[in-house]
This record gives C-alpha cells, sequence and structure tokens, in this order.
C-alpha cells in the first residue's frame, strides 16, 4: 500500500515491521534500528548479505549523540553544516546499538535525511531507523514510491509516498581515523568539494569486495539486470540490433533515439544525478539485451555518478 499518513507508517514500524520511505537521495527500506529482529526483517526482504552494514536515521543532532560514543571536532562541524542532507558520518557506536545494524562493526553509519515527511515520522518515534535502499539487494536504487511497490511487492506493507527524489544518488559517507581525520567511504549525493571546503583535502576509499568498511562499498552494486558496459570518449556502442544507451548530455549518432536516454540534455550534472537510477531502470525495462553507459564529467556529483556507473558494470 502506497500513502503518505505518517502515522499508519509509524504504526507498521512500531509493530516491528518494515515500511518505504522517501529521502532526498533514494527511497529507503525502514525498521526500528535497535530491533535485531526487525532489522533482520530488512535484510530478508532484499535478499541482503549480513556483512553489508546499514545506515541509521534520525531528526536530530541531539539523537545522533544518544547513539554514538564520540564525534570528533570535524565531524560536529560537518553535522551542523549539511544535516539534514545526503551526508553520512560513520561514528563509533554506542552499545545498545544492535551488531546485526552494523554487520559487527565497531562503527555505526548516521545521518539526518533532508525530507520533511520523513523527518516528520522520525519526531513521532522513539527509536532512530535503519534505511538501505529500497530494492532488492544490488540491483538500481528505487526514487520514486511506485519503484519501491515494484520491485518489493506485497513484502513491504506501507510505502510513504514522497514524490520523487530531489537528489537521486545515495548519500556521500565520511569516516574518521583516531586522530579525527575525515576520509571519504562512499561518493554519494553531497559533492566532495562541498565536504573539503569544510575539512579541507580528503582522501577517498576505494569499494571493496567483501568485508565492507561501510555501506555500499561493495564491488558490483546498483546493477540493471542486463549486462552494462562503459564506453569510453568518443566510443560508439557495438552494432547490436538490440542495445540501449545511457548518454550523458548529447545523443549518439547512428543509434536510434528511442534506446538512448540522456542524464541532462543541458550538462547539468545535478539534473544527471536525479535522473540516473531511474534511467538505468527504464533501459532495464526497454526491449534491449545490452546496455551502454556513458561516464559524466569527473567533478561535482559526476564523481558519484561515475562511481555507480562502474560498479553496475562491474558484473
Amino acid at each position: 500500500m502506497i500513502g503518505t499518513d505518517i502515522f499508519t507508517a509509524k504504526r507498521f514500524l512500531e509493530e516491528g515491521t518494515v515500511v518505504g520511505i522517501p529521502t532526498e537521495t533514494v527511497y529507503g527500506l525502514a525498521a526500528n534500528a535497535l530491533d535485531p529482529d526487525a532489522v533482520l526483517t530488512i535484510f530478508r526482504v532484499k535478499n541482503r548479505p549480513a556483512f553489508d552494514p546499514l545506515i541509521v536515521h534520525t531528526d536530530t543532532l541531539e539523537k545522533v549523540r544518544s547513539l554514538v560514543l564520540a564525534m570528533p571536532p570535524l565531524a560536529e562541524k560537518l553535522a551542523r553544516a549539511f544535516w539534514p542532507g545526503p551526508l553520512t558520518l560513520l561514528l563509533p557506536k554506542q552499545p545498545h546499538i544492535p551488531d546485526l545494524t552494523t554487520s559487527g562493526l565497531a562503527r555505526v553509519a548516521v545521518r539526518i535525511p533532508n525530507h520533511p515527511l520523513t523527518l516528520s515520522l522520525l519526531a513521532q518515534l522513539d527509536f532512530p531507523l535503519a534505511a538501505p535502499s529500497a530494492n532488492p539487494f544490488g540491483y538500481i536504487s528505487p526514487t520514486t514510491a511506485q519503484h519501491v511497490a515494484n520491485q518489493l511487492g506485497d513484502q513491504v506493507p506501507y510505502i510513504l509516498d514522497g514524490g520523487p527524489c530531489q537528489i537521486g544518488l545515495e548519500s556521500t559517507i565520511v569516516g574518521f581515523d583516531e586522530a579525527g581525520q575525515p576520509t571519504v567511504y562512499r561518493l554519494g549525493g553531497m559533492a566532495l568539494e562541498q565536504i573539503e571546503a569544510v575539512t579541507g583535502p580528503l582522501s577517498v576509499k576505494d569499494h571493496s569486495s567483501s568485508n565492507p568498511a561501510a555501506p555500499g562499498m561493495l564491488s558490483s552494486h546498483y546493477a540493471p539486470r542486463k549486462p552494462v558496459t562503459l564506453l569510453r570518449p568518443g566510443q560508439l556502442p557495438a552494432p547490436e540490433a538490440y542495445a540501449g544507451t545511457l548518454v550523458f548530455s548529447e545523443l549518439l549518432p547512428g543509434i536510434s533515439e528511442s534506446y538512448q536516454l540522456q542524464l541532462s540534455p543541458s550538462g547539468n550534472l545535478n539534473e544527471a544525478a536525479k535522473n540516473l537510477f531511474a534511467h538505468l531502470r527504464a533501459l532495464d525495462t526497454l526491449p534491449v539485451t545490452h546496455i551502454y553507459v556513458q561516464l559524466a564529467p569527473e567533478q561535482g556529483l559526476g564523481r558519484a555518478i561515475n562511481d555507480r556507473l562502474r560498479r553496475a558494470a562491474a558484473r
């Protein structure tokens, strides 16, 4: 069932089941982050491996502090600058957070999402929400309530409909070493340049193939069911009769426009990010046997777009 009633969503969550929730990044599959049985339902519904940790969502900095042992000064500075927003901080967890939520890791990923409906819901709850993207594990992330319904169906009793996601990429994840120095663990909906304006130059971790240190670090992820190939600059797709193409801005010559989708005709990276998952999903439903994708400029949100495209092609 899709609706806009936060009290219906609240009832299901308090009963220990899962609910689809909107955020500015992508739609999440939410459950009580402090209830291991509820968290286990997230893993079961998504068919997600238990070694891949979840992000915990709440609505105030005070509530975040109740979930973590400490916040380094730069973490506090980033939180005040960018929350609510598409930034997740990886911080040492309080003992009452179940190991299942963090996949046994000593740190918990936390954020305050920037969506009015979900912030209202979180304000009504006595617990934070664990909420990975509301899709089968490894598939394209959902950016509308209908995407969630199409993918997970009756396994999710209620999907809170907050309209299309405004950013369309998962949050950027930043962790801190023992000296409090930050590292980007996942590129995402907050551009590296914005974060570096607060922290100074940052290092970016490569994704890993197993035992990820943070959510969303697996090398193959966010992928359509059809094979994906990256196009090099100036390269055209192979002459296949049933190939679909995702381009950044300009259509490629000699290919049917019916099977080409543009991330942003005007070359706007924010628009491209917002369209990325919806366009991949659309290509996956077309009568094509292969999907070719063109990388975005390697700047701003283009870095995160390209990260998702490379992982979609990793298989």
